[in-house]
């Protein structure tokens, strides 16, 4: 078991966790950076080049349930280092492709791998870390990566494009994706899957994969589709309709790929809900600053990385040592509300950014603020996504807020972005197209700031006061004889372990 490793090996094997996890995030944003070299290399038309982000979104959306609860039940190690393999042996296609077609099946295969090691990666850290304050800390780093990552991406993309070429922003993972397997194979010991005696629910998994599949496909093709036009419309419908099947197969079989009795802990729906209001306000805050950075102000791709570097070392002070320390102080609820509403006045301060702003007083007080933030809210809505849960659950646990995640970005994305361009398109005529484009960010500024209330207000009210460090909480509100058993065996277990 990997609560077995003691003293410093944990922390190293944290460190070695998050670094798999870094590596992952990184590729969600540091291929944006590059994709003008790549569409003049390899060839591609406005219109293909959104594949190479798209391919992506489309495996590691979709597949984020299946490979947590792959990991629930063969082990989260041994699905852990699988994740790592494909990952790296597809960014090394990714690295050496000469075609499009080649470029986007390997990016498709790295979100599959990715989709893997996000959803098991933090139920190894959930088994290792036990005890409370421990746990928060080691979530504080974990969300430190999470949240921050995505801006170091664009930083380090715009360097191993400039100095380099656009194939190293793949070429990179290698020696990464190496480390991080060797390390995890020596410091983590070979374990079981927790569910024992379970087999895979493999209908419950193709009906709840092609939902999500099918639903990021209509998200992230909306603008170009129309939000309304019959191709978006249609899938979007096909997706609710598999997701219904999903439901009503997981509530007949014997071995659920989900057990519908999570969905009714109330910590973990709050935080899921909260998760996708918040993931939309992030998004909304990373992409759509970048693009205020670069197109209204003329920031190049390195200028936009720097830009950023304030708040990640905000994030990084607050997630690596002081955001524990407040949730031990104050529990789950008051930080993440504070955290968000603290966020929300950062886009907020954005939505009024004007068109010959300068960094120091109109970019430096938003980036404080969503730094301050997200540094404070991250840890505890994590913790809250998996404090009920049950460690036969663990890694399903964590696809689930994974997946919230994602889709909450990615649709908060595609929304905030098409009100940011009907707005242009709709001053377009009357004013001049920079201060159209202006115009069209600060609606999208403005509604990404009432996500991020909405989320702080609910995550406030309705999360269940608080440490989420402790032993799994079963209240018996919602969980079944299943889980409740799984528990007291789990428990004999680690006594007897």
């Amino acid at each position: 078991m990997t609560h077995s490793l003691h003293g410093k090996r944990r922390w190293l094997a944290l460190i070695v966790l998050c670094l798999g996890v870094l590596m992952i995030v990184l590729d969600t944003t540091i291929v944006n950076v590059a994709l003008p070299s790549i569409a003049a290399d390899l060839h591609f038309s406005e219109t293909s080049l959104v594949w190479v982000v798209n391919a992506y979104m489309l495996t590691f959306g979709g597949c984020l349930l299946l490979g947590g609860r792959l990991g629930d039940l063969y082990g989260h190690r041994r699905l852990f280092l699988g994740g790592i393999t494909l990952f790296t042996l597809a960014s090394l296609a990714c690295g050496l492709a000469n075609s499009q077609l080649l470029l986007i099946a390997a990016r498709a295969v790295q979100g599959l791998g990715g989709a893997i090691v996000s959803a098991v990666s933090l139920s190894l850290i959930m088994n290792l870390f036990t005890e409370a304050g421990e746990r928060a800390k080691a979530m504080g780093v974990y969300g430190f990566v999470c949240a921050g990552g995505g801006s170091i991406g664009v930083l380090l993309g715009g360097l191993l494009t400039n100095l380099l070429s656009w194939h190293w922003i793949f070429l990179v993972n290698l020696p990464i994706g190496i480390a991080v397997y060797a390390l995890c194979v020596a410091l983590l010991p070979a374990a079981r899957g927790h569910a024992h005696g379970e087999r895979l629910d493999v209908a419950g998994a193709v009906s709840i994969t092609a939902s999500l599949m099918l639903a990021v496909y209509a998200v992230v093709n909306g603008n170009e589709a129309g939000w309304t036009s019959l191709q978006t419309l249609g899938l979007l419908g096909v997706a609710l309709l598999l997701l219904a099947v999903f439901l009503l197969l997981e509530a007949r079989v014997e071995h659920p790929l989900m057990p519908l009795g999570l969905l009714r802990l109330r910590n973990v729906a709050t935080a899921n809900v909260v998760g996708v209001l918040w993931a939309a306000a992030m998004f909304a805050w990373f992409f759509i600053s970048a693009l205020y950075l670069q197109r209204v102000l003329g920031y190049r791709p390195l200028q936009v990385g720097l830009a950023f570097l304030p708040a990640n070392l905000i994030m990084a002070f607050f997630s690596l040592g002081l955001s524990a320390r407040v949730v031990m102080r104050f529990g789950l609820r008051r930080p993440l509300a504070v955290g968000l509403l603290l966020a929300a006045a950062g886009l907020a301060l954005f939505a009024r950014a004007p068109l010959d702003g300068s960094f120091v007083v109109d970019v430096l007080p938003g980036m404080v603020l969503l730094g301050i933030g997200a540094g404070v809210a991250f840890n505890p809505l994590l913790l809250a996504a998996m404090s009920d849960v049950d460690p036969a659950d663990s890694g399903l646990a964590s696809g689930i807020v994974n997946t919230s995640f994602m889709m909450g970005g990615a649709l908060g994305l595609a929304v905030l972005a098409s009100l940011a361009a009907a707005r242009s398109e709709a001053l377009a005529a009357s004013a001049d197209a920079t201060v159209a484009l202006n115009s069209g960010y600060h609606v999208a500024f403005l509604v990404g700031a009432i996500f991020a209330a909405a989320a702080g207000v609910l995550g406030g009210a309705m999360l269940r006061p608080g440490m989420a460090g402790g032993p799994p909480r079963q209240t018996g509100e919602g969980v079944d004889a299943r889980t409740a058993e799984s528990s007291r065996d789990t428990g004999a277990a680690a006594e007897n372990g």
